[in-house]
């Protein structure tokens, strides 16, 4: 979530290619709040991998999510608590948001040393499935915030925390990471993998990990395992966000942490996309010097905050550089390890020109991703109460319970499943045009896809009340609706596509 927050620091499963889709007539006029029958989203085929910073479903189609954060941080920490069902996942899928990070709360999964709660986790299994059935991918994240609620965050079990010392000042989040002793002592005896109970806090963070591997391994709808999210530096956060180079010394050190819960993970589970983050400081532009795990299925998750615009909203103007060089040093991450890129977070606000800015700035650097968040639902460590894009879970997702400013921001057009290379893809939200150019080499370089091979693009009623037109080159249309479908011509080695207000298509074969 945004790191500099208020003011306080300056500085029924979809398989493969099948689409459930209406005519392009049949949505004109309708909500996509409430599309009920329509669907936005292809289901990508599992078990999902990446080429290089590409990610990809187990034909090889380059997968582009784009979603939102669902994770309660309260008792009992699941997100069907707050009421997220399968409403809201038919109003996502409607309107072509893919994939949802669904968090797990250490401190509920094992609440004593060893032992796990796997009730808790049939809860999560249950909200994972039932986004599937929507054709919806599951990233499941290791969520924490502040580490833990003596801390006034989240995360870890109260038997991993050090009792002793006074905690003061409490000041909330985000200060608390940089102004409270304790906590900065907790991170610092996480990353010194400190025993409890004769074992590093770092094994049996690995252990939990394992267990929830082994849960969920051969699950269709998991895009893959987010390991730990915004790893604080501990006392050291000082340095490495005044440092040019960011924390090269933690960043070793995480890298280790990483590959021991990825050898974990490996005994149970072989084909998971494990992602990896960086420092919470790499959301605000620090640089990371993040290794390879050494695992071939690696990813590389990151968040995307604009420092200015959390100090005030005057300060904006500034952001499109902060994000840019936030994306560029992911990129970097990825030249250098191989690993997928994902953008995991961004957002934190209900302003839609961050939101709009955040969404081309990911279609620009080609990455997918999801937004903070689906709710507010009492979340002690946020920048708003007003960040969800639903008001209230235990409400219909519809009428004014749906920030329909954020959806309008969130909720346009972009590839889906690619039968081939993105060369490139944006979405003009003044004209409503939408265009995209992929090769049709594969992504992993062993070839181009057969001809005919089709491409699934979102195109979400919401930007298109009254239809929309499709030109093609080098390929043609299979089928309109939330989903189009675009199949490349017998030779082509490019395809480009433009979706546009109107009726019809032109290009063919």
């Amino acid at each position: 979530m945004r790191l500099l927050a208020n003011h306080r620091i300056a500085a029924a499963v979809l398989a493969g290619a099948c689409v459930v889709a209406s005519a392009v007539g049949a949505v004109a006029g309708a909500p996509a709040a409430s599309a009920a029958g329509t669907t936005a989203v292809v289901l990508p085929a599992a078990p999902i991998g990446h080429a290089g910073r590409w990610v990809t479903d187990a034909d090889g189609r380059v997968l582009v999510v784009s979603g939102v954060n669902m994770v309660n941080k309260l008792t009992p920490y699941t997100p069907a608590a707050d009421g997220f069902d399968d409403a809201d996942g038919a109003f996502l899928a409607a309107n072509g948001l893919s994939a949802v990070r669904v968090g797990i709360i250490w401190k509920a999964l094992e609440p004593e040393p060893g032992v796990f709660d796997d009730a808790y986790l049939a809860s999560i299994a249950s909200t994972v499935n039932m986004l599937g059935s929507h054709g919806i991918v599951s990233l499941l994240d290791f969520h924490q915030d502040m580490y833990n609620e003596r801390f006034q965050g989240e995360g870890a079990p109260d038997w991993a925390v050090d009792q002793s010392g006074p905690v003061f000042p409490l000041l909330g989040f985000s200060a608390n990471y940089f102004l409270l002793p304790a906590l900065m002592t907790a991170y610092d005896n996480f990353w010194a993998n400190a025993t409890v109970d004769g074992k590093g806090l770092q094994d049996w963070y690995a252990g939990a990990w394992q267990h929830v591997a082994a849960y969920f391994n051969g699950n269709p709808y998991v895009l893959g395992y987010d390991l730990y999210n915004e790893p604080d530096p501990g006392s050291t956060i000082y340095s490495c966000l005044l440092s040019a180079d960011g924390c090269p010394s933690f960043d070793a050190t995480l890298t280790s942490f990483y590959t021991k819960v990825d050898t974990a993970i490996r005994q149970v589970n072989t084909t998971a996309l494990l992602f990896g983050e960086p420092t919470l400081l790499f959301d605000i532009g620090n640089p990371s010097s993040l290794g390879s795990t050494g695992d071939a299925n690696s990813g590389f998750s990151f968040h995307l905050y604009c420092p200015f615009a959390s100090v005030s909203a005057l300060l904006d103007f500034a952001c499109p550089s902060s994000d840019s060089a936030t994306l560029s040093n992911a990129e970097a991450v990825s030249s250098r390890t191989g690993d997928a890129l994902l953008m995991t977070e961004f957002g934190a606000t209900s302003d839609t020109s961050i939101l709009s800015e955040d969404v081309a700035a990911a279609a620009s650097a080609k990455v997918g991703w999801m937004m903070w968040a689906m709710c507010y639902c009492g979340d002690p460590t946020t920048s708003s109460s007003s960040e969800g894009l639903v008001n209230d879970l235990a409400q219909a997702p519809s009428g004014s319970n749906v920030n329909t400013g954020m959806l309008d921001a969130l909720a346009v057009p972009h590839p889906d499943l690619v039968s081939g290379t993105p060369g490139s893809y944006a979405y003009n939200t003044s004209t409503h045009v939408f265009t995209l150019s992929y090769s049709t080499e594969r992504a992993d370089g062993t070839g181009a896809f057969a001809a005919g091979s089709q491409t699934s693009i979102s195109v979400p009623a919401v930007q298109y009340t009254s239809g929309y037109q499709v030109a093609v080159s080098g390929g043609t249309v299979v089928s309109t609706g939330g989903v189009l479908q675009v199949a490349s011509c017998r030779g082509a080695t490019s395809v480009t596509v433009t979706v546009s207000p109107g009726s019809g298509t032109s290009g063919s074969c």
